[in-house]
């Protein structure tokens, strides 16, 4: 007995079809998927916000930029007196009872604020500068004491500073070297040079910028910008992108707990959110071991609404609670 072929227009002979173009299809819906990603994209993406660099700060809020340079020098400033890892201070050390693992792991990252923010790209601009090289051999020959004379009456002097287009106007005192100091560091700040510094690490790819980050984070320039853009921890922090909807909200979790006691007026609030998200993903990880926890899915049977088609085509039950996982 021989097999008949058949071909395509005797098989489906009497079977209703209509013609179909996949390639067309297949243009079409990209083409549609492609409108939709641009009309969202043009009315819910952020803000292309340029970067806050030193330069811009320097630019911005001048006096500003010196009273907080000027700090650092003092040792006043919250990267000064921080903490481990970046120096014995314990300005910012968390700690609960005898839990202190910012104290345990010390100093692996040592900044020392006032050289590295100040004295040392003063250093560098000081090649072929007399006046500069002057000022810093003067500066740091001079006691301690001196030195904080000095800077008391310049930190004064700045409060009364007047910006006069691209000059900063400072009213004179007997300040000694600072004012060369601080003038020429805002003019090296103003041309970008300070921020290269403070990120040169020797190595092709300049990624740190831990040093630059500490002196932004010890003004208040970047906080200005923070609450305008309603990006402060107390208005959600990272939950907010800078205007639009709906910013970083997988970190909603965590910037949760800061808005609410006891987290929201604890000296140590990091610390605590660490330990409870810490001690709450331990809990999800041993939800299937642990009786009583491995439970709670049954006694908020969310699953029958999620499978509500199946039992209902089914007629299945409720499935019979296992003697043990």
């Amino acid at each position: 007995m021989t097999r008949r072929k058949w071909d395509q227009a005797e098989y489906f002979r009497g079977v209703p079809t209509a013609p179909y173009d996949l390639v067309k299809e297949i243009t079409v819906a990209l083409g549609v998927m492609l409108a939709v990603v641009l009309i969202l994209a043009t009315l819910l993406s952020s803000p292309d916000v340029a970067p806050v660099t030193l330069r811009s700060w320097a630019r911005q809020d001048p006096i500003d930029f010196l009273t907080t340079a000027t700090g650092e020098l003092q040792g006043t400033t919250i990267s000064s007196s921080y903490g481990p890892p970046y120096n014995n201070g314990s300005g910012s050390v968390q700690t609960l009872g005898p839990l202190a693992p910012q104290l345990w792991a010390g100093v692996h990252q040592p900044v020392d604020a006032a050289v590295v923010d100040v004295l040392a790209p003063l250093g560098v601009a000081s090649g072929g500068h007399p006046v500069l090289e002057r000022a810093l051999v003067r500066f740091e020959g001079a006691t301690n004491q001196q030195q904080q004379v000095w800077l008391d009456r310049y930190i004064r002097a700045v409060g009364h500073a007047r910006v006069l287009g691209a000059r900063v106007v400072v009213p004179g005192a007997a300040y000694g070297p600072v004012g060369t100091l601080m003038g020429t560091l805002l003019t090296v700040a103003r041309s970008g040079g300070l921020d290269a510094l403070l990120t040169a690490n020797g190595r092709f790819y300049q990624t740190d910028y831990t040093r630059t980050l500490l002196f932004l984070g010890d003004g208040n320039y970047v906080n200005e910008l923070a609450a305008q853009r309603h990006l402060l921890g107390t208005q959600w922090g990272v939950m907010n992108e800078t205007g639009r909807y709906p910013g970083q909200a997988w970190l909603w979790l965590y910037t949760l707990w800061y808005q609410i006691p006891p987290y929201s007026t604890a000296a140590n609030a990091d610390l605590l959110v660490v330990l409870t998200m810490g001690f709450l993903t331990t809990l999800l990880l041993l939800t299937p071991f642990l009786p009583g926890l491995r439970d709670i899915p049954r006694w908020i049977p969310v699953y029958k609404l999620i499978w509500r088609e199946h039992y209902r085509f089914t007629g299945a039950a409720e499935p019979e609670r296992p003697d043990r996982i």
